[in-house]
């Protein structure tokens, strides 16, 4: 269900202790409709939650913590014996073998998920990875499509992994990021999201690093750890250039699902020194709140 209602735009970062830094109210001539939703509650251990990409760089580390903690997994991946790969034989966790290109593969792999994890992404240049047909059209635009149309209506949360610049293609450097439309590509799924009238969440991380990893350890995924930037920075506009650590991105992806804070939110996210909320949900919640007023990924 959804609602309009009078909302207020804005900016500004949060900054890394969660407060919001630079936001101002807007005059009454910049305030506009938006479409709102009611909220449709939060994620909790032993729902299922879909993660598209699991195997990938952020999707396995998003997976092993949401195994950790008591979910459900439902690992969407093009070849079922990579998740056991990676995963082992853990009681919860359900390879699902499908492909987001293919929307007749999405039925079976989405029927019945309380929620959905976003994690599918491909190189912004030519590479191997784009062989196949696995380039950012497919991949961005085309195969995130597919998955927000497939999904249910009566999902809880869908967290969309995408990027740092998705707003900002014509200014440098994303203008030479965005050569192929990985970014154009990006933002039309997005878009695409926000006005399927699911309750979602986008986080945009700046440039990733740590990892991705190649362990078929599950232990191994879960005691990795970013070195000494793990503090959070997030955004709610496309503001950031920094950098952002997988794993930093993958514990913001499971904390959005269980966030009321987060629902129908963008953020910006980079990680920077600092010891961070580490697994810490009143801590997640408390910087998503006060980022929430001027969220950017509501406007349309």
């Amino acid at each position: 269900m959804i609602s309009q209602q009078r909302v207020a735009g804005g900016s500004g970062r949060c900054a890394a202790g969660g407060r919001a830094r630079g936001a101002a109210p807007l005059s009454a001539a910049r305030q506009r409709t938006r479409t709102v939703r009611v909220r449709a509650g939060v994620v909790v251990p032993g729902d299922t939650v879909l993660v598209a990409g699991a195997t990938g760089g952020v999707g396995q580390i998003v997976t092993a913590k949401l195994l950790e903690r008591g979910y459900k997994v439902r690992a969407l991946t093009r070849r079922a014996g990579r998740a056991r790969e990676l995963f082992g034989d853990h009681p919860n966790l359900t390879p699902a073998e499908g492909d987001c290109r293919d929307p007749a593969s999405l039925a079976a792999a989405v029927a019945g998920v309380d929620a959905v994890c976003c994690c599918t992404g491909t190189t912004a240049f030519p590479s191997k990875r784009w062989q196949g047909g696995n380039g950012p059209r497919e991949t961005d635009l085309e195969g995130t499509g597919n998955l927000i149309a497939a999904a249910p209506r009566s999902l809880k949360r869908f967290v969309f992994v995408t990027s740092a610049g998705v707003e900002r293609e014509g200014e440098f450097p994303w203008i030479v990021l965005n050569a192929f439309g990985v970014l154009t590509f990006k933002r039309q799924s997005e878009l695409a999201l926000v006005q399927s009238g699911i309750p979602y969440t986008l986080l945009r991380p700046s440039r990733l690093t740590d990892g991705p990893y190649t362990s078929y350890d599950l232990n191994t995924l879960l005691k990795a750890t970013s070195g000494g930037k793990r503090e959070v920075v997030l955004s709610p506009n496309d503001d950031l250039k920094g950098q952002a650590s997988r794993i930093v991105v993958a514990e913001a992806a499971v904390q959005a699902l269980a966030a009321a804070e987060a629902e129908g939110r963008a953020f910006a996210i980079e990680s920077v020194e600092g010891a961070g909320p580490g697994e810490d949900a009143a801590a997640w919640a408390a910087r998503f709140a006060a980022c929430a007023p001027a969220a950017a990924g509501a406007r349309r």
